[in-house]
């Protein structure tokens, strides 16, 4: 047995508590220890609380009085991709909207053009550059789409890469319905039959969820209906992109079909909200995007909260919408633009965004008998991560007791 003890934490963040997402007051409730101590035993936590004696043979992790906290898990991400659209980050500079360049063939149709080009070496190597991003700012799990292919063998393609991404862990989940690609333009039914005949069965191989853009002018609620509900039949479990850039009803979707999470939501009404909240729907809140993009509306947040739902931030890390990886800079975000405080913030990045994926059992929280997933940050105070934005203070990332940066 491999055991070692984690000593001289300025705080440990455990985020113990019920074996639950976390909802209401719980949100700011982060099970914070000062001087506290952490004994790891073959990749799993032993022990996580106060100082007490420790087995002077054991190994001494000396975290040199700075936070140890559980690792970010990234509950919405793009990491599998070819090229990037700095040009496109121009065009927007200069007064373009997103709607416009994506009128133009840019956007998502970029992308996947790169994508489709490039081998699943080369989109390997792309996302192990990526996953060094990530592990910069102190994230150890991501759910990661496809959604760049979008034909049979590019999709499958990225949901091989997706399984090569280690260290870092990562929750494959097919995004076939992302846009209808050039060859498909003016055949949206066609493509819905191939995404739904041959995409979704050899996908359900290689990944648990499955995912779709519900917007009007991309995938309407009647199409995104069908969709989800084969992948629901193949046992996919459900995720999906709603009310990003208008309230076209994609909470209320979300909570009809029982998806695990509603993403986006940056229109989503009262009604909405409530909806969400009678089926146990999951918010996934990403400021990211509306902070790239420059749009000025971002989610309510703090509805969505004192309704009692379990709300989960992540990056949306992708080429185009949101070009970023760093958790610590969507806390900044989260508190400064939706009001949330650092707490509820680092609750919804760790422990709820776990439960998302439906792996809260095992990571998210420092607890006895889960995986040893942990960060050392270069502060001493967890509300820093949020309030020095802009830069990367993780110092050491271990994942399954393993130090890994």
């Amino acid at each position: 047995m491999s055991t070692f003890a984690v000593v001289n934490c300025s705080e440990l963040v455990t985020l113990a508590g019920p074996a639950r997402p976390r909802v209401g007051h719980e949100m700011r409730e982060l099970g914070v220890i000062r001087d506290g101590v952490m004994i790891v035993t073959d990749g799993r936590i032993q022990y996580a609380g106060s100082r007490r004696e420790i087995d002077s043979k054991m190994e001494i992790l000396d975290a040199g009085n700075k936070l140890v906290m559980p690792g970010f898990v990234d509950a919405h991400t793009h990491p599998v991709f070819a090229g990037n659209r700095a040009d496109e980050f121009e065009k927007r500079a200069s007064g373009a909207t997103y709607q416009e360049i994506s009128a133009a063939g840019g956007g998502i149709r970029s992308t996947v053009r790169k994508t489709r080009a490039a081998t699943e070496d080369e989109l390997a190597a792309a996302a192990c550059r990526h996953t060094q991003w990530f592990l910069r700012g102190g994230t150890t799990t991501i759910e990661a789409k496809s959604g760049y292919g979008l034909t049979l063998a590019d999709e499958l393609k990225m949901l091989r890469v997706i399984h090569r991404m280690g260290p870092i862990r990562t929750v494959a989940t097919f995004l076939g319905a992302h846009e209808i690609p050039d060859e498909y333009r003016g055949q949206r039914e066609e493509y819905i039959k191939l995404v739904i005949n041959e995409m979704l069965p050899e996908a359900r191989k290689l990944a648990d969820f499955c995912d779709i853009f519900v917007e009007p002018h991309v995938f309407p609620a009647d199409d995104a209906r069908r969709i989800l509900l084969a992948a629901k039949a193949l046992g996919f479990k459900l995720r999906m992109h709603v009310d990003q850039l208008g309230n076209s009803g994609g909470a209320q979707l979300a909570a009809e079909l029982g998806a695990v999470t509603a993403d986006h939501l940056e229109h989503t009404d009262a009604a909405g909200i409530e909806a969400m909240r009678e089926k146990g729907v999951q918010p996934v809140l990403l400021p990211g995007s509306v902070y790239a993009l420059g749009l000025k509306r971002y989610p309510d947040a703090r509805a969505m909260m004192e309704a009692g739902l379990a709300v989960v931030l992540a990056t949306d890390f992708n080429p185009g919408s949101s070009p970023t990886p760093s958790m610590p800079m969507i806390l900044s975000l989260a508190s400064t633009q939706m009001k949330m405080t650092p707490a509820e913030a680092i609750t919804a990045a760790t422990i709820n965004a776990a439960y998302s994926l439906q792996r809260g059992g095992e990571i998210g929280s420092l607890e006895a008998g889960k995986l040893a997933d942990f960060v050392i940050y270069d502060c001493t105070d967890h509300r820093e991560l949020g309030y020095f934005f802009g830069i990367q203070s993780a110092q050491a990332i271990y994942i399954g007791g393993n130090h890994v940066k």
